[in-house]
């Protein structure tokens, strides 16, 4: 489709005819783009229309099969790379963090700024990380000399958002922004979309991916919309109404989320009770039988730390958390806690069922495969092929087969540590509806989101403070401004 080259103003980046394909999947079919100087251009669409594997081009980690990719009105195709990209300012925050875990904050940023050396370096690593946290996300309470592993998912975020802004020996042009609020909480990432509008303001440009279309719509001055490896619709952010949006992308627009019946009421037996170990009186988590339950508030507050001992209290006992049933567990971090990368897809949405798929002592293979094959289906799976390897699969997908796998399983209770992270909207519009038909069912969801709009979907939600509980609402009670206020102030309940 036409892609609006026009103006007197040369494009900073000009994609034309990009094609890219993996084996029998065409993954890019011909993208042209156009990326200007001083402007957010958002990339809208359903995972697997090609979105990151643009980007990856654009980052200069895949080289295109046919197409020319030139910078600043210079062709570069042909000798297009990472090193290139780099010297050329075009950085990116990817979707899967790319940092050492094994290495210090500020060992990360001299990595990624190979200009910092000499005998001074790491005083100076560190200089440079701190200020750049500090500009960006204030109050973070993340240290240069903190290994990263161990540092909070949404902290190991915002590590990799700084060494990308940070400016060294060369100041950044473009920044690629893949997914990059999936694992912040609000503040946060509101944080980070107004670091967005001020580099955009100083004439930098930005690449902003993202299935929160709050952010899209609030944040971009032109939206592109990706579907099967094109470019199907390309117009200033204003001409996108978050309706249209979601039709462009070839979803029906989303409902207002349903609400139980009775809100507010709770019934049924108590099949999940839990307390944060730092917690002395007050607050305890309550889960009935066929109810969600939401847990917010600021991320690394001690939400996934409780799914954490719930998940161990259901294989032991435990003071804090007791359990009736069997539980599943979703995990939000899928490079570390959720996918096994050496298997296929159908291998790892089956793995939790196997015991149920056992004949005669032995995993019946058919059996398997049409487990695997009916949650591609339900829930959406873009492959050919279930046994594919699972990391052929984009993040989106591959979070998915994450929500497959507890799904199919035979949990009475299942935990999500905010499992929606990188999911497109038409996969949680069904997403959300699976959880209500699973839930009036009798299922239990216990379910921490970073997103606001989540909880409209829970039953009851508890707001979590400095690894406590601080307040608790009903759904008919629950207000962002409510969420908000417990989360920065404890007698806020």
């Amino acid at each position: 489709m036409a892609d609006n080259r026009a103006g007197a103003t040369p494009p900073l980046v000009d994609l034309r005819d990009i094609e890219r394909s993996f084996g029998a999947v065409r993954a890019l079919a011909g993208v042209s783009l156009a990326i200007m100087p001083g402007e957010c251009i958002g990339l809208a669409g359903h995972n697997g229309a090609g979105k990151s594997t643009l980007m990856q081009v654009l980052a200069g980690n895949l080289s295109p099969d046919t197409g020319t990719l030139a910078v600043a009105g210079t062709d570069e195709t042909g000798r297009y790379g990472v090193a290139q990209a780099n010297r050329l300012g075009i950085r990116c925050v990817f979707q899967e963090l790319s940092l050492c875990p094994n290495l210090t904050v500020a060992e990360n940023m001299r990595i990624r700024h190979p200009a910092i050396r000499g005998l001074s370096w790491r005083r100076r690593a560190s200089a440079l990380v701190r200020e750049t946290l500090d500009r960006i996300f204030p109050g973070h309470g993340i240290r240069p000399d903190d290994l990263l592993s161990d540092l909070a998912l949404g902290q190991r975020q915002m590590v990799e958002i700084a060494i990308v802004f940070a400016v060294s020996d060369t100041a950044p042009r473009l920044i690629i922004l893949d997914e990059p609020t999936s694992s912040l909480d609000q503040t946060v990432a509101a944080q980070l979309l107004a670091q967005v509008r001020r580099f955009v303001a100083e004439g930098g440009s930005i690449v902003l991916i993202s299935h929160i279309l709050g952010e899209i719509l609030s944040t971009c001055d032109r939206i592109a919309v990706m579907s099967d490896g094109r470019v199907t619709a390309l117009r200033p952010a204003a001409g996108f109404t978050r309706t249209g949006l979601v039709e462009a992308m070839g979803h029906v627009a989303a409902q207002a989320p349903s609400v139980a019946a009775a809100a507010g009421v709770r019934s049924g037996p108590v099949v999940a009770q839990a307390t944060p170990p730092r917690q002395t009186g007050g607050l305890a988590l309550k889960a009935h039988r066929g109810e969600i339950v939401g847990l917010a508030g600021l991320a690394g507050h001690g939400q996934t730390a409780l799914l954490v001992l719930m998940q161990n209290a259901a294989m032991a006992r435990s003071r804090y958390a007791q359990l009736t049933g069997k539980v599943a567990f979703v995990a939000g971090d899928r490079q570390s806690d959720g996918v096994f990368p050496l298997w296929s897809i159908g291998g790892n949405i089956t793995v939790r069922s196997l015991a149920r798929l056992r004949r005669m002592g032995l995993i019946d293979t058919a059996a398997e495969a049409a487990m695997a094959d009916e949650w591609r289906q339900r829930i959406g799976i873009r492959t050919p092929d279930m046994g594919n390897n699972i990391l052929t699969l984009s993040g989106g997908n591959q979070q998915k087969a994450l929500f497959a796998r507890a799904l199919a399983s035979d949990a009475d209770i299942i935990l999500m540590d905010d499992p929606m992270r990188g999911v497109d909207i038409g996969t949680k519009q069904d997403v959300y509806a699976l959880i209500r038909a699973e839930a009036a069912r009798g299922r239990t969801f216990i379910w921490y989101t970073t997103e606001f709009d989540e909880l409209r979907s829970c039953d009851h939600t508890y707001v979590f403070r400095s690894g406590r509980i601080v307040a608790e609402m009903p759904q008919s009670e629950l207000t962002e401004a409510r969420v908000l206020q417990s989360s920065f102030t404890e007698d806020a309940a």
